[in-house]
């Protein structure tokens, strides 16, 4: 029997996803491969030591996001069985998207009242407008559940405010660079088996 002849319409069908495939795949064992050396380093934080799958993970995720495969293997750790970014490193990833300059946090209210506050301030880096994201406060905290689950409220609220104002901008204007994963505060505030019904809970 002859060979089957592919027009040249089908073989623009199906390239790109062959070539997609086998980029991915060729990505994937690269990854691991370095994986598997960091795995193996004492410099790197002691959860993912001997861990060449958790190492890859993170090697993976790193080169998404254009970043240190260390700084997410510093700043990435599991709470609950769920990853979460440590609180600095969301303003860290705000900061180093490339969207904004002139990112602070902006307390107001009283301290040690439940209008205290916080909000993540910046300023576009196209067009200079001042963007402000959404308020952050004690009183919200205690009606969210947050302040009776979690101990950090009560002892280092500020901290708190601030990682809270962090991920809530950053959900709101930048989501791509938190790559679905909860920054520190969120799991811990949701109880044990409790089911989660947004990711800014």
């Amino acid at each position: 029997m002859p060979n089957e002849i592919i027009s040249a319409e089908e073989k623009q069908i199906t390239a790109p996803a062959e070539i997609h495939q086998g980029s991915f795949i060729e990505s994937f064992r690269e990854c691991y491969k370095l994986a598997q050396t960091l795995a193996t380093s004492q410099i790197i934080p002691e959860i993912y030591q001997n861990k060449p799958a958790d190492c890859a993970i993170a090697v993976d995720m790193a080169n998404r996001m254009n970043v240190s495969p260390m700084m997410v293997m510093q700043n990435l750790y599991v709470v609950k069985g769920k990853p979460s970014w440590s609180g600095q490193a969301c303003k860290a990833l705000v900061e180093g998207c490339g969207k904004f300059r002139n990112v602070r946090h902006q307390y107001f209210g009283d301290k040690g009242k439940d209008t205290r506050g916080c909000r993540l301030t910046a300023v576009w880096a196209d067009t200079g407008e001042v963007v402000e994201g959404p308020d952050v406060t004690i009183q919200m905290a205690k009606a969210e559940g947050w302040y009776g689950k979690n101990p950090k409220w009560s002892n280092m609220p500020e901290l708190m405010l601030a990682y809270r104002a962090s991920a809530f901008f950053a959900r709101v204007y930048c989501p791509e660079i938190l790559m679905g994963v909860h920054v520190e505060g969120e799991a811990e505030d949701v109880a044990k088996g409790e089911k989660i019904v947004s990711d800014i809970l």
